[in-house]
């Protein structure tokens, strides 16, 4: 028989719905994606391009690897905490972590360590002093927000504020049940409940909290993630419509309008910059002086056209969302 969860909705559950888009809903998924040996036909080239850097950050040898097992199952709790807006920034989210309580961190690894048979070195000293140690692990996943989702996160950010666009229109014209039931496959509405198919463990309002926590997410596969944890409200992270576009190649072949206001080099460089890149990167493909890229990238960085990044020694430079924008506008 396939198990069954049910969570019940009263008039104020429903009034309680609500999306948000989360950094850290991405982190654990995504780092999974890189340290698991399985391909990906979707993410293929984001794991080409961002797995060196995790390496060579001695990321895939760190707090956590031991944190977000490669094979899949539990994540703790802890590691995402309820957005407290619609999009939280990361370094938001980073802060709610060090302010988790105590206990919630131990009963979490507790039950980690029931999935995984055992706690690493480094999880042990967590259990053991989680206010000293939090820190640790928020500073890496800070490193690890820099080098592999922060310069593609405009891109990724367009895909999700679709999806939500695209189901806060569905409610509007047709109500919350429709929403439900085109959220995934395994969930279902009946009218008072919300039924999820295929789930170990009960989903009730005691254990869950009241209303309920949409999360749209590029990384989190094909099935859905979850998070009970009263009195925030139940998170469900499920994947975002248009995540098989994500990493296409956006061919930019109108630019002369844009050059003649930024510039040809300018304009060179925002073009290149489909791929996140360094500025050796950028003179080596371009065959502008790294000196001349540098100073480029400056300007276009201090017009909001460019963000950087740093990745272990290396800083990686990548358009911004205005940056997406003009460039569209160019090639219409």
């Amino acid at each position: 028989m396939v198990a069954l969860a049910e969570l019940a909705f009263s008039t104020s559950d429903l009034a309680q719905v609500r999306f948000a888009v989360s950094p850290m809903w991405e982190i654990a998924p995504s780092f999974r994606l890189l340290t698991s040996a399985a391909a990906h036909p979707i993410h293929r080239p984001w794991v080409d391009q961002v797995r060196p850097r995790m390496i060579a950050a001695g990321l895939d040898r760190g707090w956590l690897c031991e944190l977000i097992p490669p094979t899949g199952g539990y994540v703790p709790d802890f590691l995402n905490p309820a957005p407290a807006g619609p999009a939280p920034t990361p370094a938001a989210e980073r802060d709610a972590i060090l302010a988790s309580p105590v206990d919630r961190v131990r009963q979490d690894l507790d039950h980690l360590a029931r999935h995984q048979g055992n706690l690493g070195p480094r999880l042990r000293t967590l259990r053991a002093d989680p206010q000293t140690r939090l820190a640790k692990v928020t500073e890496e996943i800070e490193t690890y927000w820099e080098l592999a989702l922060a310069p593609y996160w405009a891109r990724i950010r367009e895909v999700l504020d679709a999806d939500i666009l695209y189901r806060a229109r569905m409610v509007a014209e047709h109500g919350a049940g429709r929403l439900f039931n085109d959220l995934h496959t395994s969930l279902s509405w009946d009218g008072n409940a919300l039924r999820m198919v295929r789930r170990k463990r009960p989903l009730t309002r005691t254990t869950a909290g009241t209303g309920l926590l949409l999360i749209p997410s590029a990384f989190t596969g094909p099935g859905l993630r979850t998070r009970t944890a009263p009195p925030d409200p139940p998170q469900l992270a499920y994947p975002a419509r248009g995540i098989g576009t994500l990493w296409k190649p956006r061919p930019v072949t109108q630019t002369d309008a844009l050059s003649s206001v930024l510039g040809r080099s300018r304009t060179l460089l925002l073009t290149e910059l489909e791929i996140p890149a360094s500025t050796t990167q950028l003179a080596h493909r371009t065959g502008l002086s790294p000196a001349g890229v540098s100073q480029y990238l400056t300007a276009l960085r201090n017009a909001g056209l460019v963000s950087a990044h740093r990745a272990g020694r290396s800083v990686l430079y990548a358009r911004t969302a205005t940056a997406e924008a003009l460039l569209q506008a160019a090639s219409a």
